[in-house]
């Protein structure tokens, strides 16, 4: 089960900046699912996965949001 993380409400480039942070002291191979509305989160969280060499499995339409699937 991935472990959720709502960021909803937050303004880009917030969402991704915090996703970095909790990511830190997560293991590698993790599975996250990040829930966000702001606009440019689908762009921005695609450059930081290929940035940061993170695997994005997917970005679909959840609760009014944007949730990305990420392999850590």
């Amino acid at each position: 089960m991935a472990e959720l993380l709502d960021f909803r409400g937050l303004k880009c480039p917030q969402p991704v900046l915090k996703l970095a942070i909790k990511t830190n002291s997560m293991p590698k191979g993790t599975t996250v699912e990040v829930l966000a509305d702001c606009h440019t989160f689908a762009t921005d969280i695609t450059n930081w996965c290929i940035k940061s060499g993170k695997v994005l499995v997917s970005i679909v339409p959840r609760d009014g949001a944007n949730c990305a699937t990420i392999q850590l």
